[in-house]
């Protein structure tokens, strides 16, 4: 399965450190600073973020389509919990890899109901594992409702107008980001590094420099 319009480097590397060292004040101590050109990428152009100000906004660019996504999703939400209050954390569903129609639209409707925390790591299971089809709304709509969840709200959030302008932007921040793999992680608008655990040690010292005025 293709999860890239080309390949990042180091995917499998990175997503085989442990969360507990990736997560470790020490490791992140022991970390060299990371370098632009090779550990993360400068944009030329910065994209809008939606962070307030003294905020720091995080994107994660990722897909249900995309297997490396569903390695990763567990390394960034343990790394989520313990981000800083004043790091902002978006998740940005893209639109170049498998069945983008349904899966922008799923995840919107999932964070509308919020069920962002008890069903997002169980979509990836049910298409990587599963091979649950999620071919139309209706099919997503049903496995909604086979998780508890319900089946006419959300499908009255996943055609809905809020949903839809949410897909659409998210398709715009991924343009605007460059972005040409997932996963993947931008940084205040002006950085961005791949999605996997060293790529987090980035984004952790890309955000202090950020916090410090750089």
């Amino acid at each position: 399965m293709n999860m890239k319009r080309r390949e990042f480097s180091k995917v499998a590397a990175g997503v085989a450190l442990a969360t507990t060292a990736l997560l470790s004040p020490l490791a992140q101590a022991q970390a060299k600073k990371p370098v632009a050109g090779k550990d993360y990428g400068v944009l030329e152009q910065r994209s809008p973020v939606d962070a307030p100000a003294g905020k720091v906004e995080v994107v994660e660019f990722f897909s249900y389509a995309c297997g490396h996504c569903k390695v990763f999703e567990p390394i960034f939400h343990e790394w989520s919990k313990s981000a800083p209050k004043d790091v902002v954390i978006r998740r940005v569903p893209v639109s170049f890899l498998q069945n983008p129609a349904v899966f922008q639209r799923l995840y919107y409707s999932l964070e509308a109901m919020n069920l962002v925390d008890k069903l997002h790591a169980g979509v990836f299971a049910a298409v990587h594992d599963e091979h649950r089809s999620f071919n139309d709304a209706a099919a997503a709509a049903d496995w909604v409702a086979s998780k508890g969840g319900d089946r006419a709200k959300f499908l009255e959030h996943f055609n809905s107008f809020t949903v839809a302008n949410k897909a659409t932007k998210a398709s715009q921040l991924t343009n605007s980001y460059k972005i040409e793999g997932t996963p993947a992680l931008g940084v205040a608008g002006r950085f961005l590094t791949e999605g996997t655990a060293k790529g987090l040690q980035t984004v952790d010292a890309l955000v202090a420099e950020v916090k410090a005025g750089r």
